[in-house]
């Protein structure tokens, strides 16, 4: 069984978390990855405490102990604006220290949001298809629904 660890951003601490989840479920967004037979389970979420991320130094070992094996930087990290500046640290230092996979995305990304971003310069100067490419596998009419 994969156990899964999310980390949102800090701005956004009172959602309910229903698109994430409904991903989750539905193996979608950048839960795509998980084959549907594989049994997957929540084992933390948290956020990441607000920049430049405080949170990040240690929620992740309590997601670990939990049995996280794996942790999802949310897609508000990616379509929020501005779009996280620190998402490339985040994954390379949680993948670092605690020696845990990391990926990039958690729902897919809402179609109104994508098209504003991607006509922005910080979506081609942040790389987020090289940063997030599970995010980026969705079509158009599976963004939709999330809008």
């Amino acid at each position: 069984m994969r156990k899964i660890g999310i980390i949102i951003c800090a701005r956004y601490k009172d959602c309910g978390g229903g698109k994430c989840f409904k991903s989750f479920r539905n193996r979608e967004g950048a839960f795509s990855i998980y084959p549907k037979d594989e049994e997957i389970e929540l084992v933390g979420y948290s956020t990441c405490g607000g920049c430049p991320g405080g949170n990040v130094e240690y929620v992740p070992e309590e997601m670990i102990k939990n049995g996280a094996d794996t942790i999802h930087l949310a897609t508000g990290l990616v379509v929020g604006y501005p779009p996280c500046p620190y998402i490339a640290d985040f994954k390379e230092f949680i993948e670092k220290k605690y020696r845990v996979k990391v990926v990039v995305g958690t729902h897919p990304i809402p179609l109104k949001y994508l098209n504003v971003h991607k006509s922005l310069p910080h979506w081609d100067k942040m790389d987020m298809p090289g940063l997030a490419p599970d995010l980026f596998k969705d079509n158009e009419a599976m963004m939709k629904i999330y809008d």
